[in-house]
């Protein structure tokens, strides 16, 4: 238990996940987040759209109500695939609830907020209206909510993944701060046999192997023979 809590505490603790964490919900929400934000411009030109004596011109209420939630789930999404922090994962979910919730409600809100009307589907049968309404609204927005939800939903609880993950990140940075950290050392040369070697500071252990002086030496200057100390004779 002690081991978990530091290896928490050196990596981040609970808020470190890994990025596969939200990677498929918040790919699929960057899709249909898109899809919620250009179907109106696009739709008009394969005859499935809202209005179409509007085309795909550009007005306030496919602003607010196609364009506006569509933007927010592709950054909720943006969120959930590139965050590694469970927090921002968190707030990317939400936002992607609070898109999704937008599609569903956003046209019953429009005639109180006064944000104008997005028109009626054109369609030749029930079928198609049917399509339309699911496909830029309600399923659409339904379906937002959802992924939201469970991307949500895996990142409110810890597994042992997660906990894996956060010990492999712990060691690795442990790692890379000792591969890097040398103690500090001082050269020495030994006055007899002219070598040096690295020591470390404070110690008398040689750390690396001794090898020759470097020093520059004249070859033609004949070195001086120390006289042989002669002791009394016993």
């Amino acid at each position: 238990m002690t081991e978990v809590v530091s290896d928490e505490r050196s990596s981040g603790g609970r808020l470190q996940i890994p990025r596969s964490r939200g990677a498929a919900s918040g790919f699929l929400l960057i899709l249909l987040g898109l899809w919620g934000a250009l179907v109106p411009f696009i739709g008009p030109a394969f005859d499935f759209a809202y209005n179409p004596d509007q085309g795909s011109a550009w007005s306030t209420a496919r602003g607010w109500l196609e364009v506006l939630p569509g933007a927010v789930a592709v950054i909720g999404g943006l969120l959930l695939v590139r965050s590694r922090n469970r927090a921002t994962a968190m707030l990317g979910g939400w936002l992607s609830v609070i898109a999704g919730a937008w599609f569903v409600i956003g046209r019953v809100m429009a005639t109180t907020l006064t944000i104008g009307e997005i028109g009626r589907p054109v369609a030749p049968t029930d079928t198609k209206a049917a399509w339309l309404e699911l496909t830029y609204f309600y399923g659409l927005g339904a379906l937002i909510v959802f992924l939201g939800a469970m991307a949500l939903g895996r990142l409110s609880v810890r597994s042992v993944r997660d906990v894996g993950y956060v010990r492999r990140s712990g060691s690795a940075g442990r790692d890379r701060r000792t591969d890097h950290v040398e103690p500090p050392r001082e050269v020495v040369q030994d006055p007899a046999t002219g070598t040096t070697a690295a020591q470390p500071v404070g110690d008398g252990a040689v750390v690396r192997e001794a090898r020759p002086s470097r020093r520059w030496r004249n070859p033609l200057r004949r070195r001086r023979e120390r006289p042989t100390p002669v002791g009394p004779a016993v």
